[in-house]
């Protein structure tokens, strides 16, 4: 290994640092390329689950014929936009086993409880299976519009701080 690998290498690292991603052991499991050429990291995992998990809320429309939804992963339904439900980055939907249970959201000093109806992809993305959107980051729960009136958010902002935890 060259000098110059070695400062690229300490580079990631100081990088992955300061995004809190070394203190969580949840590092980036690869890359995708969209047709754009944009680069995304991808990611198995996301930071642990605790008490008062940091995440940032995106807005999602369930409903059918919705941006990027089919039927959810959980229960192969399509919903409505006035149900509290929510979509989990990969690592924290973990394989399915949070399906159909309920998570506490915490914004603005309003909490919210909400079900748990589908995965927000982090590993794939940018083709029509996932209508070209690219993959989410490993810090996502996407939220109905109900979460979000719920919360007294405004929609304009499309993703916002939050903190949730199982109920």
């Amino acid at each position: 290994m060259t000098i110059y690998h070695i400062l690229i290498s300490l580079n990631v690292f100081f990088l992955l640092c300061s995004t809190g991603l070394v203190a969580t052991g949840c590092l980036p499991s690869g890359k995708l390329v969209c047709e754009n050429g944009k680069k995304y990291l991808t990611y198995t995992c996301s930071p642990p689950v605790t008490s008062s998990t940091a995440a940032k809320l995106t807005l999602n429309d369930f409903s059918p014929g919705g941006v990027g939804v089919a039927k959810t992963d959980c229960d192969a339904a399509q919903h409505q936009n006035t149900e509290l439900i929510v979509a989990l980055s990969t690592g924290w939907y973990a394989n399915g086993t949070r399906c159909l249970k309920d998570i506490n959201i915490t914004a603005n000093g309003l909490s919210t409880t909400a079900k748990v109806v589908d995965e927000c992809d982090s590993v794939h993305g940018c083709d029509p299976a996932y209508a070209y959107l690219p993959p989410c980051a490993n810090n996502i729960i996407e939220g109905s519009a109900a979460v979000w009136n719920a919360l007294e958010l405004n929609k304009s902002h499309g993703i916002v701080n939050i903190t949730w935890s199982m109920v």
